[in-house]
């Protein structure tokens, strides 16, 4: 699931293969983009910003993307053939002599003016892995609004941007709380912890081909998310999951301290 620590990955793999080079090929697949013709053009740059990847190239543009759930961008030899999926499912090809990238199922696919990313990505806060990381920023957005879900506040890039449904779960459980424990009743000292964490797990998993939480249990990578019925690693109980809509909770009933899924909106 792309999360902040995917999408750094991934931006950085685009930059390898596109940053200073010449583009050859150039195809903008969404009706807004596709008369665009960025042929001819360098691209300067690729740079994640929390879970948007923003690819800068010259003449002012900017080609904006967004992973959300299923979203994915490949990259291959140029001449060679892509096998990221259908080809009906690509929504963007950019490429050059050496090197062609392609956006599979691309939901936020919009070519900007550089001078006006502010539009597409001002809205959010500290970045986890961005060279402007500020915790102390992230710890008071975090706690600006007590009565909200910790799951919530997580999950909206506006507090910190990079963090999905599976930092949501396994940082609670690092907090040995629930996700629907209002913010304002976090333990004095929690949401600086919970922010060091964020930005620790990140760090640590921003070049990993699988992104792990754990640090001592023996082929496991995470400590609940996707582990339904198991035993919980900390106290042995049956690890629980809650759907709500689109978004997935998994958490222990046993250690994690606070209300129940229902009790709030969840995650």
């Amino acid at each position: 699931m792309p999360e902040g620590d995917t999408v750094w990955y991934v931006a950085h793999r685009l930059d390898e293969a596109l940053a200073g080079r010449v583009l050859t090929r150039s195809d903008l697949r969404v009706p807004r983009f596709a008369t665009a013709d960025l042929t001819g053009r360098r691209v300067l740059d690729v740079t994640p910003r929390g879970k948007h990847l923003l690819t800068r190239i010259e003449g002012g543009l900017t080609l904006h993307s967004h992973l959300r759930m299923d979203g994915a961008w490949r990259v291959y030899a140029t001449g060679e053939r892509p096998h990221g999926g259908p080809a009906h499912q690509i929504r963007a090809i950019l490429g050059n002599a050496e090197f062609t990238a392609y956006g599979y199922r691309l939901p936020v696919l919009e070519l900007i003016r550089t001078a006006e990313e502010s539009q597409a990505v001002g809205h959010l806060g500290p970045d986890l892995l961005g060279p402007d990381w500020d915790p102390a920023e992230a710890v008071r957005r975090l706690a600006a609004d007590p009565s909200r879900t910790l799951g919530e506040a997580l999950l909206d890039q506006r507090n910190l941007a990079g963090i999905g449904n599976v930092y949501k779960s396994e940082l609670a459980f690092l907090a040995a709380v629930t996700p629907w424990l209002p913010v304002g009743e976090l333990a004095e000292g929690v949401p600086e912890r919970l922010v060091a964490t964020a930005h620790r797990l990140l760090e640590a998993n921003k070049e990993r081909p699988h992104r792990r939480t754990t640090t001592t249990r023996r082929g496991e990578l995470l400590y609940v998310y996707g582990r339904e019925g198991r035993p919980c690693p900390r106290c042995g109980a049956a690890i629980r999951k809650a759907e709500l809509g689109d978004r997935v909770t998994y958490w222990c009933p046993a250690c994690q301290e606070g209300p129940a899924a229902g009790a709030g909106s969840g995650g």
